[in-house]
């Protein structure tokens, strides 16, 4: 017997959990915040030390009540990649669980990180596994992660390899036949688990009704390159934003403000502690290039530098999504001795993530900015995720018996379930429509 377990991320975008019991032997898949929720009550995009049922009340981390019939079962817990939406709640509620946590080089000295600057203790072992290979949980079980692109270093399809079959949780990936960093998709291993049989897969749907293939990395990198190297910015600073754990994109950011011979200074805590987890494994070196600063004391000092030479520097801030507590918040509502002029350039490599709490934090950062007179660059961005026709090629290359939609809304679930209905399936039949807190049984 298999039972699923919709833990988290079948009601929205974040929050992510899975749990699988094969048996009566029960995985874990991801243990993510709910970054909103999460915000929302501490006003900070990095992970501070907080109670952990306080977090589940207000929806900020899965609710795994669900799980107490099979908690004492559980051998693993097992995580795709290294965002917070996947593994940000492994500091709050890996501890509830007698398992080891299971991850990629990448995503274990991310979570290390945290754990170390925030002085918080887990009694979980944090166990490495390279992508494109397996670990045995039991006689009766073992997993594969599977190389696939994504917007952050050493994401993984990860495979259940079962008596009964193959069951491929596919959350959060993109088909990028030209990545900036990395190599490309395993199709060949994704075309060779479809052909051994998979009984299930759980598919994400962020993106399940935007009809087109997400364009490439390579894509976005172009987009900055217009902007960094095709506008007049020669007298004035520059002021670059995105997401912390987007080393491809950091590593364009970079190689373009090398291009223009500026000093290039990462300012902001998240920044830190995922470039330092990249380093630390030998994905990237930016250290040899860029100037990193954590905390804020020293980031005035480090303004008050910057601001005797504005035009030789380029500055690569956290606050994309206008955190109150980010770096670029703090300089745009005046909290540093640091002034923005006339034609500098802000340059928001990301989207807005819209939900009410993102898009309001946005727009009064925007507003403030707008009160300088900077030139304000918005969308220099490509998704990490699959776009409809990408899911389309994945169900067709690998082939699932059943599908379970994820990572979304009900309205980008709905969509994933049009889709595959589309494509011969049937809800009810082969297309399982769940919620947080349900469960099926294959």
């Amino acid at each position: 017997m298999i039972e699923i377990y919709a833990v988290g991320g079948y009601n929205e975008v974040g929050k992510n959990c899975t749990a699988i019991n094969v048996d009566g032997e029960v995985l874990i898949i991801d243990l993510g915040i709910h970054l909103e929720n999460y915000i929302r009550l501490t006003e900070d995009e990095d992970l501070v030390k907080i109670n952990a049922d306080k977090l589940m009340d207000v929806g900020a981390v899965p609710n795994i009540s669900v799980l107490d019939n099979v908690k004492r079962n559980v051998k693993a817990i097992v995580i795709g990649h290294a965002h917070l939406d996947h593994v940000g709640a492994v500091p709050y509620v890996a501890n509830k669980f007698n398992a080891p946590v299971i991850c990629s080089p990448y995503t274990a000295e991310v979570l290390k990180n945290i754990l170390k600057d925030d002085k918080i203790r887990i009694n979980n072992d944090i166990k490495t596994l390279n992508l494109n290979s397996f670990y045995k949980i039991s006689e009766n079980i073992k997993i594969e992660f599977i190389h696939i692109t994504h917007s952050v270093p050493q994401a993984a399809l990860i495979a259940i390899h079962t008596d009964y079959g193959i069951i491929l949780y596919a959350n959060d990936f993109k088909f990028d036949l030209y990545p900036v960093l990395g190599k490309k998709p395993n199709f060949k291993r994704l075309e060779e688990l479809g052909k051994e049989g998979i009984i299930a897969s759980v598919v994400e749907s962020t993106y399940a009704s935007d009809a087109r293939k997400m364009p490439s990395e390579s894509v976005a990198r172009e987009m900055l390159k217009d902007v960094l190297l095709g506008t007049d910015n020669k007298d004035n600073l520059i002021i670059v934003t995105t997401f912390s754990s987007h080393i491809a994109r950091l590593k364009s950011i970079i190689e373009f403000g090398q291009k223009l011979n500026r000093k290039i200074i990462f300012l902001g805590r998240s920044l830190a502690k995922y470039v330092k987890a990249a380093e630390n494994i030998g994905i990237v070196d930016f250290s040899k290039d860029v100037e990193i600063v954590k905390y804020g004391r020293q980031i005035e000092r480090m303004l008050k530098k910057v601001d005797k030479d504005r035009e030789k520097y380029l500055l690569i801030v956290t606050g994309h999504q206008g955190e109150p507590k980010s770096v670029l918040y703090k300089i745009a509502k005046g909290e540093f001795e640091f002034d923005l002029y006339p034609e500098d350039s802000v340059v928001f490599s990301c989207r807005t993530i819209p939900t009410p709490t993102n898009i309001e934090n946005r727009d009064a950062l925007e507003n403030e900015l707008k009160q300088t007179g900077v030139r304000i660059f918005k969308d220099i961005h490509q998704s990490g995720h699959a776009a409809r026709e990408d899911l389309r090629d994945f169900i067709n290359l690998v082939k699932p018996k059943n599908i379970i939609p994820a990572h979304g809304t009900k309205e980008m679930r709905d969509a994933l379930a049009e889709l595959c209905t589309e494509m011969g399936y049937k809800t009810g039949k082969n297309i399982f429509l769940i919620k947080d807190g349900q469960k099926i049984e294959l």
